[in-house]
C-alpha cells in the first residue's frame, strides 16, 4: 500500500465522518418520528407508526405557533427587503470615503446579541405607545407580532443588504448613463434596468429573510408578548419534556427544504441551459456572418 492509497482511505474516512456528524444526528431524529414509543428514540425499536403526524397536527398551541411564523416571515419580508435594497443602493451613491463609515451602522445590528435587540425594540415602541397614549389592548404599539417584525428587521435587513451588495458589484453603470442618455428617466431606469438585474438577488434576500425570521429565538422570545412562534412553542415544549411529534416537525421542515432545494436547482440549471443555448446561437451567427463576409470579396473577384 502506497503513501497515496493512506491519504485516500485517511480523507475518505475523514469526509464520512464529517457528513455522519453533521446528518447524524437528523437521520436519528427522522427515524423516531416513526416509532411508536412514546419517547423520541431509535433504539430499542417498539413499531413502524405514522401517529406521531397526526399528532403533531392536532397539537393546536405547535399550529398556531407554525402560521405565526410565517404571517411573521412574510412581514419580515415586506419590511427588510426594501430597507436594504435602498441601504445598498444608498452604499454605492455615498462617497467613497464615508463608505466605511456607513457600512459600519448599517452593518452594526448583525453584531448586536438578539436578546438586546427584542429588548430594546420593546422598550421604543412601549416609549412612542405612551407618548401618543396608545391604548395597551389595541394599539400596534404593543402588538407582539408587530414588534417581533420590527426587531427581526433590523438585522436581518444587514444581511440582505449584503446579498444586494455582492450583486450591485457585477452591475455595469454604463447601462444606467445610456439610459438616461436616450432619454430615460430615473424611474425608468430603476424600474426596466436595475430591478431586473437585482431579480436574483432580491429572491436571494427574501428567502435568507424568511428563513432567518422563521428560525430566530433570542429576539423573538422578548418582542412576541402573549403570542407565539413555532420555536417559542418548541422552546417550551423540550422544557418539559420532547415527544415524538418534534420529531415529527423536523421530518416535514427537512422535507420541505430538500424538495425546494432540488426545484431551485433544477430552475437554476435550465436557466443555465438557456443561456448557454443563446451564447451558443449567437457565436454561431456571428461566425456565419464573418464566414459570409470573408466570402463576398472572393465572389467578387
Amino acid at each position: 500500500m502506497t503513501s497515496k492509497s493512506v491519504m485516500k482511505i485517511m480523507v475518505g474516512f475523514y469526509v464520512v465522518l464529517f457528513f455522519g456528524y453533521l446528518f447524524g444526528p437528523l437521520l436519528l431524529m427522522g427515524a423516531s418520528a416513526f416509532n411508536t414509543s412514546t419517547f423520541p428514540q431509535v433504539a430499542p425499536w417498539e413499531g413502524f407508526t405514522v401517529k406521531w403526524f397526526g399528532a403533531l397536527l392536532a397539537n393546536s398551541a405547535m399550529v398556531e405557533g407554525f402560521w405565526n411564523s410565517i404571517w411573521i416571515g412574510l412581514g419580515v419580508i415586506c419590511l427588510a427587503v426594501p430597507i436594504s435594497l435602498a441601504a445598498a443602493l444608498m452604499m454605492t451613491q455615498v462617497y467613497e470615503r464615508v463608505r466605511p463609515f456607513y457600512y459600519t451602522i448599517v452593518v452594526s445590528p448583525v453584531l448586536i446579541p438578539g436578546v438586546i435587540l427584542g429588548l430594546s425594540t420593546v422598550v421604543f415602541w412601549d416609549k412612542i405607545g405612551a407618548m401618543v397614549e396608545a391604548d395597551f389592548d389595541t394599539s400596534w404599539f404593543y402588538d407582539g407580532m408587530f414588534l417581533t417584525i420590527i426587531g427581526q428587521s433590523t438585522f436581518i435587513s444587514a444581511y440582505c443588504m449584503l446579498i444586494f451588495l455582492a450583486r450591485l458589484q457585477r452591475f455595469d453603470r454604463n447601462l444606467e448613463e445610456a439610459a438616461l442618455d436616450l432619454g430615460a428617466t430615473n424611474v425608468q431606469v430603476f424600474w426596466k434596468i436595475l430591478i431586473p438585474f437585482l431579480r436574483p438577488a432580491i429572491f436571494s434576500a427574501a428567502v435568507l429573510a424568511f428563513l432567518t425570521s422563521f428560525e430566530n429565538y433570542n429576539t423573538t422570545v422578548f418582542t412576541i408578548g402573549s403570542d407565539s412562534t413555532l420555536t417559542t412553542v418548541l422552546s417550551g415544549q423540550i422544557r418539559l419534556g420532547t415527544k415524538p411529534d418534534v420529531s415529527a416537525l423536523a421530518v416535514i421542515i427537512v422535507a420541505i427544504t430538500l424538495v425546494g432545494a432540488t426545484v431551485h436547482e433544477v430552475i437554476r440549471r435550465r436557466e443555465m441551459a438557456r443561456e448557454e443555448a443563446a451564447r451558443e446561437a449567437a457565436r454561431r451567427a456571428e461566425m456565419a456572418i464573418d464566414m459570409k463576409l470573408a466570402a463576398t470579396p472572393a465572389a467578387a473577384s
